[in-house]
């Protein structure tokens, strides 16, 4: 296709926030929505025929989206603000109170700005001068849109990402694989589809985001690619689908991540168990002794008193002979499945059973499903086969209603009826690289490309469904490895099958901070990493360190030598790991207050340090550090043979406690804390109130319950407030029937002052309170106004 001369739009309409543009002499549309004040969304189409009419990506401040997906052009859900507009001749300007647009008709290329309290502009972003969008196909296949750069840009988000955390210079491939074993600092792409990412400008201290409404494989390219013919640009290209973009305004990177999390929908709210130390392994299942295997991973838990709140079920439950077939039980493996559960039950622990979305050519179910055509098709109308685990199968179209009842249907049947708590939708990054693959559509058909990253975002959608319906009155838990934007409103995720090695340890954290940026909270990784050799005890013991600090903390492998990672691997660890579940167990209040405000409030629960302390620019140096919350400052040890680390402490007029040693250090330096192998560098900020779970935890008492709140006044004189959420931990009704125990404190050079309310329909199952103050601490406390006395290494209050 010939390259034209002039690309001229024009102005044609003005409707509901929507402005229309044309391409002159051709049926090119380009639309621009005006959703908030900081929000503006883009869209480029031939005419009015989109690839996609719905979106299930965009679920603004939505717990969920239908099954069919939202109508693209339902712009209900925004506020859609007063604005201003000027249509030049070559030019077109368009105004709300924080953002501007100016629009070049020629090309349709936008530059934009961002608008201070003074009305003064800023420019954030510009098009490319040359060719930004592939408006007549002579950039070739696919969509494309080119924006300037600069060497003052750092870009953040990408999701699930190698590397470092700010990917300027790099290019990456947004395609869901499974890349086992996978080098956690180069390979890419990796087993998630999320078009986002943050620009910040060094200069300016401004940031915006930019979100792809496309559900096709895409690249992205961060300023590795130059072209002397176009100046410095970087690149979003996607295979299919449609060109619709939202640019979002911080100014700060983390009200970036606030918006495109509420854009994208809430978190989900699973149960308090689900942040609780879940076994996993697939050798136990693989063995064909494996409900004896799991009989005794719960004897070693209580041996070793190992507190663990759930398992996860490898597929090998579902074997025939050496290969896997979804909702199939081996009996043989397993043969009392009920009772092998109603044992874990017993014992306080849940199960969670790996299922996929693939069935092998000889699966039983396969002709079944082949005759109603529920798999993904060709053009032909034949199952479109592909290459699954060791053998040839076929993937399950979840753009058929007819798929989902079967699925939802056999997830009830083969999972629920049997007492299984939750369902773990495992390998489903539909790899399917044939060109003509069909999807039903919901009775549209599309091709596959157009929904490539949508299959497994229905997947755990129709799981999801499922558990719901059958038990109506708890909150649903679930797992993915794939997903895309909107799979946080059903799932917690992991980082996949990492490979064991001090280099997977560091840069998990950082694979982890992308996906906490880009609006996927409740996030972990496979502590002792999956695949390749046993870890050796050090390292061990240093991945539970870390892992202790994440939402999800999962000990999972598949050992090279058949060894299975557990906490009592090695003898001479096994006391110290115990140790740091039981402190993980003891922190369970300040993490799922955490988990809770994440989906009530869009804040990330895992945050770089620059997200708190963005006016610190030593906090955008690459670092190994990350926070926890908004208190907690983890430090972990990424190196072999390490017992002190060098750790910088954001400027923060407070300063930062040492939580091991309660030892003060003033903000804005690099300092050394030890770091024996008994534990990681845990800093807390100065003015926090930390909740935690006081009881004498153990496997046989692991419900016990008792509050008790750690407090780290400032030094001289300030103020601190903390609201702790209390439920039942796992009823659905937690928006009624849910308790705010809020605490405040204030010091000065002489006292603490400290007070709390309780307020809500929650009845708490603990009768008293203990305040804990620093060791070294020497000024008196109140509580409530009253004066109080030392008891037993704490303060007592009675409620």
């Amino acid at each position: 296709m010939s390259l034209r001369e002039n690309y001229q739009f024009q102005f044609i309409d003005e409707k509901n926030n929507t402005l229309l543009f044309q391409l002159e002499n051709s049926d090119v549309l380009a639309k621009v929505f005006v959703l908030e004040e900081d929000i503006v969304r883009v869209m480029i189409s031939k005419g009015d025929q989109l690839e996609q009419k719905n979106t299930w990506l965009v679920a603004p401040g939505m717990d969920d989206v239908p099954l069919k997906g939202r109508d693209r052009f339902d712009l209900s859900p925004y506020s859609l603000p007063q604005y201003k507009y000027q249509n030049g001749e070559s030019h077109f300007t368009l105004e709300t109170k924080k953002l501007k647009l100016q629009i070049n008709l020629d090309g349709f290329k936008v530059t934009w700005f961002s608008k201070d309290s003074n009305g003064n502009d800023h420019q954030i972003a510009a098009d490319r001068n040359t060719q930004a969008y592939n408006l007549d196909g002579s950039l070739g296949e696919g969509i494309y849109h080119y924006q300037q750069r600069t060497l003052n840009e750092q870009y953040f988000g990408l999701g699930e990402k190698s590397g470092e955390t700010d990917r300027y210079g790099k290019r990456y491939r947004m395609l869901s694989i499974d890349p086992m074993g996978y080098d956690a600092q180069h390979t890419d792409p990796l087993y998630k589809h999320i078009p986002f990412y943050i620009t910040r400008n060094k200069q300016t201290n401004i940031s915006f985001g930019i979100f792809y409404d496309n559900m096709a494989q895409s690249i992205f390219d961060m300023g590795n690619e130059m072209d002397n013919y176009h100046g410095w640009y970087r690149y979003y290209q996607s295979m299919a689908g449609d060109l619709d973009y939202y640019v979002i305004l911080g100014p700060e990177v983390k009200d970036v991540v606030k918006k495109y999390s509420w854009l994208t929908g809430k978190t989900i709210f699973g149960p308090k168990w689900s942040l609780g130390y879940s076994g996993s392994t697939m050798t136990y299942t693989d063995a064909p002794d494996a409900q004896e295997q799991l009989r005794k991973f719960i004897e070693d838990c209580e041996e070793n008193d190992i507190i663990c709140d759930s398992f996860q079920l490898s597929s090998g439950y579902t074997s025939i002979e050496d290969k896997r077939y979804v909702f199939n039980w081996n009996t043989d493996k397993f043969p009392d499945a009920k009772g092998f559960i109603n044992e874990y039950h017993e014992k306080g622990v849940r199960l969670c059973a790996n299922i996929k979305p693939a069935l092998l050519k000889d699966h039983p179910m396969f002709d079944e499903l082949k005759e109603e055509k529920m798999f993904i098709l060709n053009d032909s109308g034949e199952v479109e086969m592909a290459q699954f685990w060791d053998e040839v199968g076929a993937y399950i179209d979840f753009t058929n209603e007819e798929s989902i009842k079967w699925w939802k249907q056999k997830v009830t049947e083969q999972l629920l009826e049997y007492g299984i708590d939750s369902t773990w939708n495992d390998n489903n990054e539909f790899e399917i690289w044939s060109k003509n693959a069909i999807c039903s559509g919901f009775g549209e058909e599309t091709n596959f490309e157009n929904v490539r990253s949508l299959q497994p975002l229905l997947m755990m959608k129709a799981s999801y469904e499922a558990q719901k319906e059958f038990a109506p009155e708890i909150r649903p838990y679930l797992i993915s490895r794939s997903g895309s934007p909107g799979m946080q409103r059903y799932v917690q995720t992991w980082s996949g099958d990492n490979y064991t090695s001090w280099k997977s340890l560091k840069y998990n954290i950082k694979m982890g901070i992308g996906l906490s940026l880009s609006g996927i909270y409740n996030i972990g990784h496979d502590i002792g990493g999956f695949s390749g050799p046993a870890p050796e005890p050090e390292l061990l013991v240093r991945w539970v360190q870390n892992g202790i600090f994440h939402p999800r903390f999962t000990i999972h492998s598949w050992n090279d030598d058949k060894t299975v990672n557990v906490p009592w691997m090695y003898e001479e660890t096994t006391g110290l790991i115990r140790d740091l579940i039981k402190f993980r167990h003891r922190m369970l209040p300040y993490l799922y207050t955490a988990l809770y405000q994440s989906h009530d409030k869009y804040e990330p629960i895992l945050r770089p340090t620059f997200y708190e302390f963005e006016n610190d620019e030593k906090t955008f140096e690459e670092n190994d550090e990350f926070m926890l919350g908004e208190s907690m400052l983890v430090a972990s040890v990424v190196e072999k043979g390490q017992r002190e680390r060098a750790v910088y402490l954001p400027t923060y007029e407070g300063g930062w406690y040492d939580y091991h040693t309660s030892k003060w250090y003033e903000g804005g330096q690099t300092v050394t804390i030890p770091a024996p192998i008994e534990y990681n560098p845990l800093l807390i900020k100065a003015g926090s109130i930390i909740p935690i779970n006081d009881a004498d935890s153990s496997f046989a008492g692991k419900e016990k319950d008792e509050r008790g709140f750690l407090l780290f006044p400032h030094k001289e004189e300030g103020r601190a407030s903390y609201n702790l959420f209390e439920d039942d931990g796992i009823s659905a009704n937690y928006k009624e029937n849910h308790t705010i125990v809020s605490v405040k404190m204030e010091a000065d050079s002489e006292n603490i002052h400290v007070s709390y309310q309780i307020k809500g329909e929650y009845k708490l199952p603990y009768e008293s309170i203990t305040f804990y103050l620093l060791e070294n601490e020497q000024r008196n406390l109140y509580i409530n106004g009253q004066q109080m006395k030392d008891q037993n290494n704490g303060y007592v209050v009675n409620l």
